[in-house]
């Protein structure tokens, strides 16, 4: 099997551009997974980013989840282990408008380092999209249009911990399965791992490294690619030892976003055959709410069932 694909942004730049890009397009098509080094965001604000975030966990969440693994792991046949995450996590939102005033217990320091980081990861989100649509013969812009609907697209985190786990073979960190939205960004413990993919029938893991930022698509790419670039599937283990950070930013279509597939990138057989989809995103996030632990292909099947109003194309 071939490695896993990692880019250093830096070299897009250079005389290496076409090689760069070549890489990309095989890690959209054929794993829906990469790393990114050189990505533009400063050492400094990603160490400090993980110091806080472990700070964070420590002070005000780590007692919560010791006495939830004490339940879980006393009630023991009677936990639903096909039913259950061993994480610890809150939720930040970004856009349309913040939450990070209203979250409790995190100090201002913590407030205005996620406020700049997240801030980052936003703008490297849309250079992102951008490379994309090159590489897929799309006009510059249309994956963010493509995402905005009437507001814009949503952008929001998961900031989550992954104690050690005493059964790590009985219990996941977390469960898999696809993304729901577009662009996930996520920042990852550099020394303890978990994070896997399924590629070919088989888990490979996702490599911890140090200042990486780890890209995964999610099933709204899928479709408006018409299948081109595909989301996968994907899980964290629970380990024995070290408690994992995973800091996780989607960026997602506008609830009021409709998705459908790229009129460019749809073949004339397809233009009647509808293989994809067209739907308003908070229609399928609602669906994904109750099936995210399930097969994607069901839902794209449900929502093919639910039509809607023809739309215009996508302006550009």
């Amino acid at each position: 099997m071939a490695s896993f694909p990692v880019i250093n942004l830096e070299k897009l730049e250079g005389g290496e551009r076409s090689r760069v890009m070549e890489v990309l397009h095989d890690a959209c098509a054929n794993w829906g997974f990469f790393e990114l080094l050189h990505h533009g965001i400063s050492h400094e604000l990603l160490d400090k980013v993980e110091r806080l975030t472990k700070d964070h966990y420590k002070k005000c969440m780590e007692e919560r989840f010791r006495e939830f693994a004490s339940k879980t792991l006393q009630d023991g046949s009677k936990v639903d282990v096909d039913n259950l995450d061993w994480e610890s996590t809150f939720y930040l939102r970004h856009l349309p408008t913040s939450n990070m005033s209203e979250i409790p217990d995190l100090s201002d320091e913590y407030r205005e380092t996620m406020k700049e980081f997240t801030l980052r990861l936003e703008e490297l989100a849309e250079q992102l999209l951008d490379l994309l649509c090159e590489n897929l013969g799309l006009e510059k812009g249309y994956l963010k249009k493509a995402f905005s609907g009437s507001k814009g697209p949503t952008f929001g985190t998961k900031v989550s911990n992954y104690p050690p786990c005493p059964k790590p073979e009985l219990i996941k960190g977390l469960r898999a399965h696809t993304d729901a939205g577009g662009l996930i960004l996520l920042f990852q413990d550099d020394k303890v791992s978990g994070l896997q993919l399924l590629k070919d029938g088989e888990w490979v893991d996702v490599p911890p490294m140090h200042h990486s930022i780890v890209i995964n698509l999610g099933d709204q790419i899928e479709v408006i690619t018409n299948g081109k670039y595909k989301s996968v599937l994907h899980r964290v283990l629970a380990q024995p030892d070290g408690t994992r950070m995973s800091i996780a930013s989607f960026y997602n279509p506008g609830s009021d976003a409709v998705i459908y597939p790229a009129a460019a990138l749809l073949e004339e057989a397809e233009k009647q055959s509808e293989v994809y989809p067209k739907f308003v995103f908070e229609d399928y996030m609602k669906l994904y709410a109750v099936q995210k632990f399930q097969a994607k292909e069901p839902r794209f099947e449900t929502m093919k069932a639910m039509k809607i109003a023809n739309v215009q194309p996508i302006a550009t």
